[in-house]
């Protein structure tokens, strides 16, 4: 009898087990799969906000412009036809609110009943037009052309420089700044944390005494608790104003603060991973160097660190992980600028501290909702890359012992 009540129980347990394990796959794949969806309405869109339209003049031979010329155009970098292969003639801005420089209150009506004839007629008779205004104000015998607006390409949303996604009248879609901030303050933390990080875990493992290590080891793994916002709070008043003096630039808020602060959040990972790897080196290789005349330095150098490399490369690569999809620390640091970083000493913007900024103000299911998820998919496919590189790494570390 109690052996039967033994193994239902033991059944039980087990079954379980096996459903909460199901349950966090299934939850994990649905997370995915709804960021991939809701990332991917992106490119089923244009971008110009739902409802409104851009026209030119019938007689205007330019059927077709890019996102980054339609700007241009607004910005006045571009300010005749013939620099876009049209005629030459001036380029005529007009925005809605403008129609009040060209038609009095009582030519548009009390209620401005007569706003689309007008538009209608404002867009006939100026022939280097291009009018911008809401699909409801276009008239039912409407005498201009809708431009013809691509929706948006994969290749033009990584490969693009400028992120305006709020910008009227095309949003600018390119993420290249916000990945590129993302990597050099990603890659500049490693650089900072990866020596430190190796000479901490060989002092813990082969030279620091047993009450030491005892006491320091808890105080490094501590570190990886503490809020990444007291983190960023730090940053922004000790090393943001110490790099704004040393480099003697107009703010501190660059990309070396970001790599700084992610730098010191990646160290307890490096340190403990990297610690409890060479502490597996096993005894006799270490005893056999000494024996054969070795110090204990070149005991380190020689057989600990080679031993224990795969250990200290995933590491590492654990550490990038953990300074690519960090949001608060940098968003408080890096100055948020979203352009082309050349150097670290330049304001950056990284694609978590996007999100988290951006977020809050999308409409729920626009564009701009939608881009940001976008940007989701491609955190998740860096630090998906990143997790593989550690299989591989500790794959290739278990085949080589066996």
């Amino acid at each position: 009898m109690k052996t039967n009540f033994k193994q239902i129980k033991e059944k039980v347990i087990e079954t379980i087990l096996m459903l909460s394990s199901a349950a966090t796959s299934i939850t994990v794949i649905l997370i995915v799969f709804f960021l991939f969806i809701e990332g991917a309405g992106v490119f089923s869109k244009k971008p110009i906000d739902d409802g409104f339209l851009l026209a030119v003049s019938v007689d205007n031979p330019v059927k077709k412009l890019k996102p980054s010329e339609i700007k241009d155009i607004y910005d006045q970098k571009i300010t005749n036809w013939s620099q876009l292969g049209g005629k030459n003639e001036p380029i005529v801005l007009f925005r809605a609110g403008d129609i009040t420089d060209y038609y009095t209150d009582e030519e548009l009506g009390k209620n401005f009943e007569f706003f689309p004839d007008k538009i209608n007629e404002l867009i006939a008779k100026t022939p280097g037009i291009i009018a911008f205004f809401s699909d409801k104000y276009k008239a039912k015998d409407f005498k201009g052309r809708e431009l013809d607006i691509d929706k948006i390409k994969v290749s033009e949303f990584l490969l693009g420089e400028e992120w305006f996604p709020t910008a009227q009248p095309i949003a600018q879609m390119g993420v290249k700044p916000l990945i590129y901030g993302t990597l050099w303050v990603s890659f500049g933390a490693i650089l900072l944390a990866l020596p430190i990080g190796l000479a901490a875990a060989i002092y813990l493992s082969e030279i620091a005494k047993k009450r030491t290590r005892s006491l320091l080891k808890p105080l490094i793994e501590l570190l990886a608790g503490i809020p990444s916002v007291v983190y960023g709070f730090f940053g922004l008043v000790i090393i943001v104003p110490l790099i704004q003096s040393t480099f003697n630039l107009p703010v501190g808020e660059t990309g070396l603060a970001g790599s700084v602060v992610l730098a010191i959040m990646a160290l307890p990972t490096i340190i403990t991973i990297s610690e409890d790897a060479m502490r597996n080196t096993p005894r006799a290789m270490k005893e056999a160097s000494l024996a054969l005349g070795a110090s204990k330095w070149q005991t380190i150098y020689k057989i600990v660190i080679p031993n224990s490399a795969s250990g200290i490369t995933a590491g590492a690569i654990l550490g990038i992980g953990r300074a690519i999809g960090e949001t608060m620390a940098v968003l408080m640091v890096t100055g948020n600028a979203a352009v082309i970083p050349h150097t670290l000493l330049e304001p950056v913007r990284t694609i978590p501290a996007t999100i988290a900024a951006e977020l809050g103000e999308a409409p729920n299911g626009g564009l701009h909702y939608e881009a940001l998820f976008a940007l989701g998919c491609i955190l998740f496919i860096i630090t998906f890359i990143i997790n593989m590189l550690v299989e591989v790494v500790t794959n290739r570390k278990s085949h080589k012992k066996h």
